[in-house]
């Protein structure tokens, strides 16, 4: 991804706001989105009952424009692009599909949203023929909570052996390997964000009935298959994206185990443990664990 300075935005893979031909000049949505809220009245006395607040989308609109100063014909062009890498098949056409917007402001790492691009129009074309085309872009970010711009990730074998740190002199028997089973394998995670995120798991055969947990939550996600060498499973755990697949086509979900709950198994702030255990004779199994930092704003 294209590295951003202050106050430029990441459109589509298309670089817009200081120093480029599309200059922002506002921007709105950037604070707490809108509450859906379960407040009732009470019907007996004054004042109501607090029920569950969530957040809803985010919406950010970004006012911005194209200039191309006596070259009507580059604005159009620009103007073609950015609508053209706003409406990809790709994302428009495929249920669950999410765009992302990237931002960076000065002193703070670039952030990331997730969503769909709901309007990129200009605002008036009475200008254009002097390279001025004002524009509006309208962005509905499923997931309010902005992420890191880079993505994180854990490989875990299965055999503890393959940990490095070996022994301290002198060994005093029992020896212990620091986990509670033979087959378990503790690993660490940091979600160096203010709020809980939704990771990625991948299993990788040859294996049998795995399962990991976070052992901060108590969370786990168990599988009842088997996978042979070079089959895999992906579990994606976000809201609204939530699917288990075989090879990257063939729905497994019916596999995972009824206790398993992809709606709570969220990585917490700061340092966790993951933990994860399964049947394999070979130590050729993986487990990939892939996250975003999550944070409440920007």
């Amino acid at each position: 991804m294209t590295p951003l300075s202050d106050y430029q935005f990441d459109v589509g893979g298309m670089v817009i706001g200081t120093g480029t031909l599309l200059p922002v000049s506002e921007v709105t949505g950037l604070g707490a989105p809108e509450l859906r809220t379960a407040d009732v009245d009470n019907p007996t006395d004054d004042g109501g009952f607090p029920g569950v607040d969530l957040f809803g989308m985010r919406t950010v609109q970004i006012e911005a424009g194209i200039r191309t100063p006596a070259d009507p014909a580059a604005g159009l062009d620009l103007l073609a692009r950015l609508q053209q890498v706003t409406g990809a098949d790709s994302i428009r056409k495929t249920a669950g599909a999410r765009a992302m917007l990237r931002t960076k402001l000065p002193g703070r790492d670039t952030k990331c949203l997730f969503g769909r691009w709901q309007r990129v129009e200009p605002v008036s074309m009475a200008q254009a023929v002097y390279g001025w085309i004002p524009m509006l872009l309208e962005f509905a970010a499923t997931d309010p909570r902005w992420h890191a711009d880079q993505v994180q990730s854990l490989v875990l074998p299965l055999d503890i052996s393959d940990d490095s740190q070996g022994f301290t002199a002198p060994v005093v028997a029992p020896i212990t390997t620091g986990v509670s089973h033979p087959s378990e394998r503790p690993g660490w995670v940091a979600n160096n964000g203010d709020v809980a995120t939704w990771p990625t798991v991948r299993f990788e055969g040859p294996v049998t009935n795995p399962k990991v947990w976070i052992v901060e939550t108590g969370r786990y996600l168990e599988l009842q298959t088997s996978l042979a060498a070079g089959e895999w499973i992906d579990i994606e755990t976000r809201p609204g994206t939530r699917w288990v697949l075989r090879n990257g086509t063939g729905n497994a979900a019916p596999v995972l185990t009824s206790g398993s709950r992809m709606d709570l198994f969220q990585i917490p702030p700061k340092t966790s443990e993951i933990r994860w255990t399964a049947t394999d004779y070979t130590n050729t199994c993986r487990l990939t664990v892939s996250w975003r930092d999550a944070y409440t704003g920007l």
